[in-house]
């Protein structure tokens, strides 16, 4: 009798998984995944590598594919504890003569990889490519080939037009032994990963639920339903509700979303529907998330070091007290701590607020950037190691595209994106008693008014802010008689 063991990490799904299909030539299969302990630790940046966000998506995320495999006559054995210590005492307990797993292209999770191959001795650790948009076949150049400039790439991959064919869900799946059934263990709480339970928050862009089901429930909607995909060039730049984005990213990190179903459904809706800007602009997004897989592949840990792929010199690579209150969304400078503050209550932010506090962080208030990313990590839902790092180097200036960085004025931002203060009034509710005018540019207001509301000054406003600065009429619209002697003296 053949056992395998089905190892899952960030691929949590059933849909187009090809370890999965893998398992179905076993007589016994056993579906793991193991909750490592050092996610809930601090790293070496100071950041957790797990959230109470992530954490959350997670567990819901473990408890789909559990119900998952349970209407297949299966079920999700999760474990406590390091990989390479547990896959091998499971394969030795249960007797398993195969290893199944998706593969790894970050320099810790392959070093692990490594470690859990090397003690299974004689036990065979096989690896599938699933969470990548192609495989490398399907590349017209091998990875050392592969440009690595956006553009240029996105030129190689459109030479020919890829057919997307991912598999689906199996109508069964082979036997759960019952030696593993007396292991099963109860989902933990947050609490009992020390991280507690977050509060659920009315405004968060990011309502949804973690999972297959509810991945392939917002990919139907986005699609067919509301068809929301083919206005997505006109929204976006926005920064409130669900439906200024596709929302997709979440389940794609984590797996529970294969990318290649959405760019088989993406082919699909084009081909009823036609293809137009919009829709062009979400395979582009896809490309991103497949551009910054071989940035990391190409240059491993490098990505990870203070001077990124280019291996700048002049990196900064230390923080100050700017750090915290960046991560605080306590800078004073609104548009930043509005989309901080978002970060933290509810583990989500938009694109456009990604670059312009990871922009403020690296460009205006001279931190380390790894800090940011790696703030990013413990909070961010959609947090996957290629593009969070690959962004964030890229938004640094040290990336591998011959741009030296984005760097973003925030000011003009805030007034293109958020004109009438809506946006930073949602999360930074001291604001909402100072006037429109004036809401993305409180450090105009007198000292003791600000005071008063509690949020902090900023000490200097850059020279590059000035034509997008309220005019005199303005900074005097809404503010007491009293004050404004006061502010004309500031």
């Amino acid at each position: 009798m053949r056992r395998a063991l089905l190892w899952f990490k960030q691929d949590l799904r059933l849909d187009d998984h090809p370890a999965l299909w893998a398992g179905m030539e076993a007589d016994e299969l056993i579906p793991v995944f193991i909750l490592d302990p050092k996610w809930v630790r601090s790293g070496p940046l100071g950041a957790r590598r797990l959230g109470v966000h992530r954490a959350r998506f997670l567990l819901e995320s473990i408890t789909a594919l559990d119900n998952s495999l349970r209407a297949l006559g299966s079920r999700l054995l999760l474990l406590p504890g390091h990989p390479e210590d547990v896959i091998p005492d499971l394969v030795q307990r249960l007797d398993i003569q195969e290893v199944l797993t998706l593969e790894e292209i970050a320099p810790e999770e392959l070093t692990q990889l490594a470690e859990v191959r090397s003690r299974l001795g004689h036990v065979r650790l096989r690896e599938f490519q699933g969470n990548s948009l192609f495989r490398m076949e399907e590349l017209l150049k091998g990875l050392e080939q592969m440009p690595q400039v956006y553009s240029e790439f996105c030129r190689v991959v459109e030479q020919r037009l890829p057919v997307f064919q991912p598999r689906p869900v199996p109508r069964s799946l082979p036997v759960f032994p019952q030696a593993a059934q007396d292991m099963l263990l109860p989902m933990p709480t947050l609490s009992q990963l020390g991280l507690g339970e977050p509060l659920s928050v009315p405004n968060s862009a990011f309502p949804f639920a973690g999972g297959e089901p509810a991945a392939q429930s917002r990919l139907r909607d986005y699609l067919w339903e509301r068809q929301g995909v083919r206005n997505y060039i006109e929204n976006r730049h926005g920064l409130i509700g669900t439906e200024y984005s596709s929302k997709l990213s979440p389940w794609l990190a984590n797996g529970s979303l294969s990318p290649r179903r959405v760019a088989a459904e993406l082919r699909r809706h084009e081909s009823r529907y036609g293809r137009n800007e919009s829709t062009h602009c979400l395979w582009q997004k896809l490309l991103w998330r497949e551009f910054f897989r071989l940035t990391l592949e190409r240059h491993g840990q490098a990505l990870f070091e203070p001077g990124g792929v280019k291996a700048t010199a002049r990196a900064p690579d230390k923080i100050d007290e700017r750090f915290q209150q960046w991560c605080q969304g306590r800078t004073g400078m609104p548009i930043v701590d509005a989309n901080m503050r978002e970060l933290a209550d509810t583990g989500f932010m938009s694109y456009c607020g990604r670059q312009i506090v990871a922009s403020y962080l690296v460009h205006d208030l001279k931190q380390d950037w790894r800090h940011g990313a790696a703030w990013f990590e413990e909070h961010q839902l959609d947090y996957d190691p290629a593009s969070s790092w690959g962004n964030w180097a890229y938004v640094a200036g040290y990336a591998s595209d011959p741009k030296r960085s984005d760097t973003f004025n925030a000011l003009r931002k805030a007034r293109d994106l958020d004109p009438e203060g809506t946006y930073v009034s949602l999360w930074l509710p001291e604001l909402r008693v100072v006037s429109p005018q004036l809401r993305h540019t409180p450090f105009l207001l007198p000292l003791l008014q600000l005071e008063m509301i509690d949020y902090p000054r900023l000490s200097k406003v850059p020279e590059s802010w000035t034509d997008y600065l309220p005019n005199a009429e303005e900074q005097f619209y809404g503010v007491p008689n009293e004050d404004k002697e006061s502010l004309q003296a500031s």
